[in-house]
């Protein structure tokens, strides 16, 4: 790199690390002025009340309804919580100049650039589980990689505190979250037996590894029992998010074998079986699962099979049929992953949407504003482009891991793991997704985004092969 764009000679980047920091917190400020008091869709508004009633209403996780809490109590609404949010995210990215010991001018345009996508501009200001959860996995993975730039000395203990606590948060905010913290459990065993000396280094990185995801696993059961709420509504179904997950094979499957007989389910009552087979194709949608409440009768019928002849039925398609389940799950993922129809898949959340009554309830503005309209007339200049696309930003993180992996200095293997996380987790969607959703994936963006300006803040050679420790 020339000496024309390159600065400094000390962690922190000089001149450009400056500005590549200014401009991380300009970002925030102009994030929260579009967005607070906070974007709201159905599920913010129930995960909102959730937090006030002390009621759990569904079977989302219980942080989200948790962590609103003292922000609501502090300051009523989600505004407080839009701001710490962002901010986790915000610092996090001033952080990275403070990982290398330089930094480039082009990286403080680039960061310009990825500030104003609708990715960090807009869903920042939205009250999602998936937004808190994608902030959660960058610093707890920027945490591994201050603690693995210190690491030669001693093992420091507060960044590695502080990204075991992020890492548990981020594992409970998304169902299949902690698949994260095994990718963070590997840069840990990486750091651990490169970080001090040669001798026992192997085994060294193992106690590590296995520690730090132990140490996960336990700080998330402890987090998730406090954050439990006192009460849960009478309606409520324990099975509920398997079941609906069952629903969807099992009609998906008949949807792409049209031969296939729902045996198990005849067992316990033919008459749903007929009519499952007959009319599940016509209400099957490979987009999102909604589409089989579309018809009451089919709807009730689901619902009133008994949950032993489900579960049979589901198995037997998964053992008996494994093409059928296959192309279904392929079908679902390839919706979630490459949402060829993005304005069905929820891209952009604007204004306050939910009941009516409870958004009086809370005594929040509902509705979509002049200005939350402006938002979303923004947001949609990106519909269609590669920026609104996670195949894009996953080839870019496939692209920065084989790049930084020709450097290999402990930041990059930080690095590097949130990305593979990124898409490990991405790639367990083909076995859960119901849904396409865009925020589903909003970690695969983020976390390209984030590996994109750290690898511009100090891009590695392709002829530097050493590895730096």
């Amino acid at each position: 790199m020339s000496e024309a764009v390159q600065t400094g000679g000390k962690v922190g980047g000089g001149r450009a690390g400056e500005a590549f920091r200014a401009a991380m917190f300009l970002g925030l400020l102009l994030t929260l002025a579009v967005n607070v008091p906070g974007q709201m869709s159905l599920d913010s508004v129930v995960s909102l009340t959730e937090a006030r009633s002390g009621v759990r209403q569904t079977w989302a996780p219980a942080v989200s309804s948790w962590v609103l809490k003292p922000f609501d109590h502090l300051v009523a609404g989600t505004g407080l919580y839009i701001a710490a949010s962002s901010a986790i995210l915000f610092l996090s990215l001033m952080s990275l100049t403070r990982l290398r010991p330089r930094a480039t001018w082009a990286a403080v345009a680039l960061g310009a650039l990825v500030v104003l996508t609708p990715q960090v501009l807009i869903y920042q200001g939205i009250v999602w589980r998936d937004v808190l959860f994608a902030n959660l996995s960058v610093a707890g993975f920027v945490l591994l990689a201050h603690a693995g730039e210190r690491w030669a000395a001693r093992p420091p203990v507060l960044p590695l505190l502080g990204a075991m606590v992020c890492l548990a948060m981020a594992g409970l905010a998304r169902q299949n979250g902690l698949i994260v913290a095994v990718a963070a459990a590997l840069v840990l065993a990486w750091i651990a037996s490169t970080g001090s000396g040669r001798s026992g280094a192997w085994r060294r990185g193992v106690a590590w590894g296995l520690g730090g995801l132990a140490a996960v696993v336990v700080l998330a059961f402890g987090l998730n029992r406090l954050a439990q709420p006192p009460q849960s509504s009478p309606t409520l179904k324990a099975d509920l998010g398997v079941r609906v997950l069952q629903h969807y094979d099992i009609v998906g499957a008949k949807a792409h074998h049209p031969g296939l007989k729902l045996k198990e389910i005849a067992k316990a009552d033919p008459a749903a079986a007929d009519l499952i087979e007959r009319q599940g194709p016509a209400v099957y949608d490979p987009s999102r699962v909604d589409t089989l409440d579309s018809d009451p009768a089919f709807r009730r019928t689901l619902w009133h099979v008994p949950a032993q002849a489900i579960g049979a039925q589901w198995r037997r398609i998964v053992i008996h049929y494994p093409a059928a389940y296959a192309l279904q799950r392929a079908d679902v993922f390839r919706w979630t992953f490459l949402t060829p129809k993005l304005e069905a898949c929820l891209p952009v959340q604007v204004g306050v949407i939910g009941p009516a009554d409870q958004i009086a309830d809370l005594d929040i503005l509902g509705g979509v504003s002049p200005q939350n309209k402006g938002v979303m007339a923004y947001a949609r200049r990106f519909f269609g482009t590669p920026v609104f696309s996670h195949l894009t930003w996953a080839v870019v993180s496939l692209a920065l891991i084989l790049w930084l992996s020709r450097r290999r200095a402990p930041a990059d293997i930080a690095v590097i793991g949130l990305l593979a996380g990124s898409l490990l987790f991405a790639a367990s969607f083909a076995v859960i997704s119901v849904a396409c959703d865009y925020r589903y994936l909003y970690l695969v963006d983020l976390a390209a985004m984030v590996g994109l300006l750290y690898a511009a803040l100090d891009p590695p050679s392709w002829r530097r092969v050493a590895n730096e420790t």
